[in-house]
């Protein structure tokens, strides 16, 4: 077999820093919903030229958090009440089959790996701290897809996940008690660790579904 010879790289090109910092900035809010993104206003931003901006928000494009409109630009995206179905339609099939594997044999590490969230969440909660226990709700489920250890579930997860903090602060509305956001993924964990393995799916479909009536009622 030849070798073709490939100029050498960084481990994170310049264009993949400034798409998870625009990642970060839309799943906070920084970058709201519709907002519109400049290329030659964010290349001085990042104090760099045009081209690394310009890939770093065409990624985001196919990743599907910006869209763009010809002669008008790049904007984040806005999500509609069907949007936000689909989003949990397709978190609950996607976490639902991490779940699968983690009950066939990985529910110790599940357990273990979903402690400090359940645990930074239930004290955010006592505290009346709604970013707080968004960070919390969102590193849960990233680590109970992670916890699956497959490499698939979580590259297809992370975009749902982005579209879900966006979404986490109308949520945390409809709760009169955070508290009872947090009770939620305290029985979720508790199922994954202890629990039957019907349980454990019921309270997944459960969360996923009430989060959908709440958004949806709003």
């Amino acid at each position: 077999m030849s070798i073709i010879d490939f100029e050498p790289v960084n481990q994170q090109s310049t264009a993949e820093m400034i798409a998870d910092r625009l990642r970060e900035a839309i799943m906070r809010g920084a970058l709201g919903p519709g907002a519109q993104l400049g290329e030659a206003d964010l290349a001085t931003s990042f104090g760099v030229s045009r081209g690394p901006v310009r890939e770093a928000m065409q990624r985001l494009v196919q990743e599907g958090l910006l869209f763009s409109i010809r002669n008008r630009g790049i904007f984040v995206i806005e999500l509609t009440t069907d949007d936000v179905v689909d989003i949990y339609r397709a978190r609950t099939a996607l976490e639902g089959g991490a779940l699968d594997l983690i009950l066939d044999g990985r529910r110790e590490i599940a357990y273990a790996a979903l402690q400090s969230s359940v645990a930074a969440m239930r004290l955010a909660a006592e505290v009346g701290d709604a970013p707080g226990v968004s960070d919390a709700d969102q590193a849960f489920h990233e680590a109970l897809v992670t916890a699956a250890n497959s490499p698939r579930l979580v590259r297809a997860a992370r975009t749902l996940l982005i579209e879900t903090r966006m979404c986490l602060g109308a949520l945390q509305t409809t709760y009169p008690d955070l508290r009872e956001q947090a009770r939620e993924h305290v029985e979720l964990h508790e199922a994954i660790g202890t629990g039957s393995p019907e349980r454990a799916r019921a309270l997944l479909v459960e969360h996923m579904d009430d989060a959908v009536r709440r958004l949806g009622d709003r």
